[in-house]
């Protein structure tokens, strides 16, 4: 498993780098798996908190963020 510095890292760079966007949509994403919303990943989430379940989410590009344009176009 990776380290946080390199999950973070990788969930930064599906955001384009911005680390206001990213601390909301894991914040709501944790907010929804606590209430019983399925994980997306496939490895066994049972041991891991919301907040790194939701950024290896984003990380993967499991969960995309609605309203964030890609500046690459």
């Amino acid at each position: 498993m990776l380290r946080l510095e390199e999950r973070m890292a990788k969930a930064l760079e599906k955001v384009n780098n911005d680390r206001y966007i990213l601390s909301i949509a894991v914040g709501q994403r944790a907010d929804d798996l606590s209430k019983g919303a399925k994980p997306l990943l496939e490895q066994n989430t049972q041991n891991m908190k919301y907040t790194d379940i939701a950024i290896d989410e984003i990380g993967n590009g499991l969960l995309v963020i609605e309203g964030l344009i890609d500046k690459e176009d």
